[in-house]
């Protein structure tokens, strides 16, 4: 742990300016419900921004407009130079995602994923080559490349999965929930491989219930029933309400909305 806050203030202060998500009153209207209520934030890159909040909170909501598969009902948001809006598409291009639930087919095996996955993201074949030797010997998958996907255990799965997001080196990448499900050895091995990846440069954008993971980013926000009530470094947020955890930061904006 004391590793871990070291490296997160260590590229908190090293964070460049350049903004690659900038959103600003961003809404979605469902009928008469609000899912998601006029919140504005900017990711910087490089960072680890940790988007959080309890289920139902409207974290996922958020998630889908800014990587371009829903429409905003009003706001604006620019996600790595694309308007979410008018240029969806290359909103979808130029990003990496990973989802909620696991996105990879079952009945491939892993390097038939990889070639997959690296088919639709445009990469050449010779690339895609390249990229599966790579992906397959730093997660030490040699022996069982071969073998289907539906065979390996979750923890295994939501790696590959996160290295198959960054086959087309996105400049950010979208993870939505990605150690749900997982024991706590397997989730600290799977941030291990996010502060890699911040390391060269990546923006990553992580949803999470989980509040300690809350500590392992740069800057946290913290949705409440569809708004940001939140946002700053993990350590100013506990500074500020007087506390010495990101789930006791949590549970007083929760007690002070109701």
């Amino acid at each position: 742990m004391f590793l871990w806050n070291w490296r997160r203030q260590q590229n908190l202060i090293k964070l460049d300016k350049e903004k690659i998500i900038e959103v600003k009153e961003l809404t979605k209207v469902y009928g008469d419900f609000t899912a998601v209520k006029s919140i504005s934030f900017d990711v910087y890159k490089g960072e680890i921004f940790g988007f959080l909040g309890a289920n139902g909170a409207g974290k996922t909501t958020a998630i889908k407009m800014l990587i371009g598969i829903s429409t905003p009902s009003s706001g604006t948001a620019m996600v790595s130079g694309f308007d979410v809006f008018t240029q969806a598409d290359l909103v979808k291009r130029n990003i990496g995602y990973m989802s909620q639930k696991f996105s990879m087919y079952d009945d491939l095996t892993i390097k038939e994923n990889i070639t997959f996955f690296g088919g639709i993201y445009g990469l050449s074949r010779k690339e895609i080559n390249e990229k599966s030797k790579k992906v397959i010997a730093e997660l030490h998958l040699e022996e069982v490349s071969n073998h289907l996907v539906g065979s390996l255990p979750l923890g295994w799965k939501q790696k590959l999965a996160f290295s198959v997001s960054l086959l087309h080196e996105p400049k950010i990448v979208f993870l939505d929930e990605p150690t749900g499900g997982v024991d706590p050895i397997t989730r600290r091995q799977f941030w291990e491989l996010i502060y890699a990846e911040a390391d060269k440069g990546t923006t990553i954008f992580v949803t999470t219930h989980y509040m300690d993971e809350a500590e392992y980013c740069n800057r946290v926000s913290i949705m409440v029933e569809g708004s940001i009530e939140a946002l700053d470094t993990p350590k100013n947020l506990k500074e500020q309400f007087d506390v010495d955890s990101m789930n006791a930061v949590f549970l007083k904006l929760a007690r002070n909305i109701e």
